[in-house]
């Protein structure tokens, strides 16, 4: 007797399926699951500055401290771990405690010296004016004279 199997084209990818699953639920895990901080950030630029974004929240102001050389913004900082009492029990814990930095290439050339940052309710704004050598520059032409 003959017996039809029915196989599912896609089972094959199960497995990669939930690493890749893990993979975007835990983004910041390493390979042997120990996680590392760091954060989302936003680099944009317009004709005169650049901007750089970050989310990061739960940090105060003081917290965090911004370096800028040559053409990389380094943001870094901690994020100190909160007290517990002795008798509480976690069921779940992903808030992440420690020391974190990120360093971000700029495009182009910036003022680093008239660097201005604002933060505001956990996002880090960071303000770089260009330098003038980096700014567009249109060239005329101008008609050669025919004699």
């Amino acid at each position: 007797m003959t017996q039809l199997i029915r196989r599912d084209p896609f089972a094959e990818f199960a497995s990669f399926s939930r690493a890749l699953d893990r993979t975007f639920r835990f983004p910041y895990a390493g390979a042997n699951g120990d996680a590392k901080l760091t954060f989302p950030i936003d680099v944009s630029e317009t004709e005169d500055k650049v901007m750089v974004k970050a989310v990061l929240p739960g940090m105060k102001a003081e917290d965090v401290d911004i370096t800028v050389s040559e053409d990389v913004l380094t943001i870094k900082g901690e994020k100190k771990h909160e007290d517990t009492t002795e008798n509480e029990n976690f069921y779940l814990k992903e808030i992440r405690y420690g020391a974190f930095s990120r360093s971000i290439p700029l495009p182009g050339n910036v003022k680093y010296e008239d660097a201005e940052a604002d933060f505001d309710d956990g996002i880090l704004t960071v303000t770089l004016p260009k330098a003038e050598v980096a700014k567009p520059k249109s060239i005329r032409i101008t008609p050669a004279s025919r004699n």
